[in-house]
């Protein structure tokens, strides 16, 4: 753990033990960064609530955290490109721009666990893979997080606010 993602006020997952959380370790409430944690729950919900733009900045601003060639900058460089490519198709209607920042994500995201800090990352995958030869995969879907597909409350974007 670097202590300059340590965060003890973020909570332990909903369910199941993700890559990142182990029930022994004594801070973060167990997360490995707490800080990526905190990040991935805010972008997710934003992501979910179509608040893409705002959801990219989440991921964005963790992965400046993480050096290159670690699995968190993976993780993140990725998710970021999902953010980015959705606000593409839905607030751009630019599917030429979405499948070119999908293609970078799924290079990202390759080889990182299938359940990350909480994300069915194997679903994400799975569905930018599709919305490469069917846009229109995306219409509906939300990411999952600790086995639900949550959206935003205030409390998400008050902390993307935070990060201008």
């Amino acid at each position: 753990m670097n202590e300059h993602t340590r965060d003890d006020t973020v909570a332990p997952p909903m369910t199941g033990a993700p890559t990142g959380w182990d029930r022994e370790r004594r801070v973060s409430n167990g997360w490995e960064h707490g800080t990526l944690r905190r990040a991935t729950v805010h972008g997710v919900r934003l992501y979910n609530s179509g608040e893409f733009h705002e959801s990219h900045d989440c991921f964005e601003d963790e992965w400046y955290n993480y050096g290159s060639g670690t699995i968190e900058s993976a993780f993140l460089h990725g998710m970021v490109q999902v953010a980015a490519g959705a606000y593409k198709h839905f607030d751009f209607e630019d599917d030429t721009g979405m499948r070119s920042l999908f293609r970078t994500a799924l290079q990202y995201l390759d080889g990182v666990p299938d359940d990350y800090y909480g994300v069915d990352v194997a679903d994400v995958r799975a569905t930018i893979e599709a919305a490469l030869d069917e846009p229109s995969t995306l219409e509906g879907w939300k990411i999952e997080l600790d086995g639900g597909r949550p959206e935003a409350d205030q409390l998400d974007r008050e902390y993307a606010e935070a990060l201008d």
